[in-house]
């Protein structure tokens, strides 16, 4: 059964329906049902989402254990997708809910409430949490929207009054739709190794979305900080005041040294890999949320445990994450870098131009506005 059929469904929005695991034909620009509030949802007009490594490796199946490539490899490696898509286990935690509508990032506005106590959400400008936490905060247990239900690639996107987050910022739409994945991605994980003004912190792949915003966190914490990112990038990476920067053919565990960093931040992976715990101190910490060049490494135990060496995995965000970006946005204290802006029907356009990685900061979809029947439905919602 297609849960997007429009028979009897009332007024329709524009979206991306993602159809399956596979390449850019699963991506389908289509008329679909605006969603239906339930319980304490809230219904959010998108303004603009943005767009992550995440949604492109969901609809590959690169989260499947059968993958070994880099995603922008796999994109190319027929054999890797269809090995993905038949194993079926391609989702983060539980099979993906094909077909369904991506889009992790969204800043919105509310233009409905199920329930009535939520009602002074309406007409809040807003950025949505997308990693909830379905147990709770004391366990890490976790579902995603855009992974596990639907996102933000459309018109309309509903999700639970909770996760919905107002923001006071003159920044413009897209920029705030560029922060919430990368972002709050970047500041769990700086969260999480408790960098502080005494650290000096190594991160591969600066000029990534997750990686500027790294930058930035670690900058605002008056932390030392060191990059790589291409040969390419390296000058256009200086505005973002990184006071070590490497490009990815240096060789880095020589210019650092060995023991001289206290924290390594990193969703690359890779073949680097190794280096990055050569060049960190006794009791340093290394964390990672991603793998884009690659997601097997080479992991000599000694070095992890002669010199103490914690490995943090970070996929759940915790509970202060959201929040401290709030206020870091209305503060002025982080600032937004997008690349480029695309209609939200040009997403094969993005996603191809955004695998190339000739850009630094974040690509960013913007949907079509509302017509006539979309706001007499809205109005009819809120009588």
């Amino acid at each position: 059964m297609n849960r997007f059929n429009l028979k009897n469904s009332g007024v329709s929005m524009k979206a991306i329906v993602t159809l399956g695991n596979g390449g850019f034909e699963q991506l389908s620009y289509q008329d679909v049902p605006i969603p239906k509030l339930v319980d304490d949802e809230v219904l959010i007009q998108v303004l603009a989402a943005g767009v992550n490594n995440t949604e492109i490796n969901t609809r590959l199946g690169w989260y499947s254990s059968k993958v070994t490539k880099a995603t922008t490899e796999m994109n190319e490696d027929k054999s890797e997708k269809e090995e993905a898509k038949s194993q079926g286990d391609g989702g983060w935690n539980e099979q993906t809910p094909f077909p369904f509508i991506q889009g992790t990032d969204c800043f919105g506005i509310v233009k409905a409430t199920n329930d009535k106590k939520d009602s002074l959400l309406i007409g809040k400008k807003v950025l949505i949490r997308p990693c909830i936490r379905k147990e709770g905060w004391s366990s890490l247990e976790n579902i995603w929207m855009a992974s596990d239900f639907d996102g933000a690639f459309a018109q309309f996107v509903k999700i639970k009054a909770s996760e919905v987050f107002p923001i006071e910022s003159s920044w413009k739409d897209e920029e705030l739709g560029s922060i919430p994945c990368a972002y709050a991605t970047a500041e769990n994980m700086v969260h999480r190794c408790r960098v502080s003004n005494k650290d000096h912190v190594l991160i591969p792949g600066g000029s990534g979305g997750v990686g500027s915003a790294l930058i930035q966190l670690c900058k605002r914490r008056g932390a030392k900080v060191s990059t790589i990112v291409s040969k390419e990038k390296v000058e256009m990476i200086k505005e973002l005041n990184v006071d070590n920067i490497f490009a990815r053919e240096d060789d880095f565990e020589i210019k650092l040294g060995k023991k001289s960093i206290d924290v390594v931040i990193d969703n690359v992976g890779g073949e680097k890999f190794p280096s990055l715990l050569k060049v960190l101190k006794t009791g340093g910490r290394y964390a990672s949320s991603g793998a884009i060049a690659g997601p097997i490494v080479n992991l000599d135990l000694r070095d992890m445990y002669l010199k103490d060496i914690q490995l943090i995995g970070c996929t759940s965000w915790d509970k202060e994450v959201f929040q401290n970006l709030i206020s870091y946005i209305e503060n002025n204290e982080i600032r937004p870098l997008v690349a480029k802006t695309f209609p939200l029907e040009k997403i094969v356009e993005a996603q191809k131009e955004f695998l190339l990685k000739k850009h630094i900061g974040k690509f960013v979809l913007i949907p079509p506005p509302l017509n006539e029947s979309q706001k007499k439905y809205i109005e009819s919602l809120n009588q």
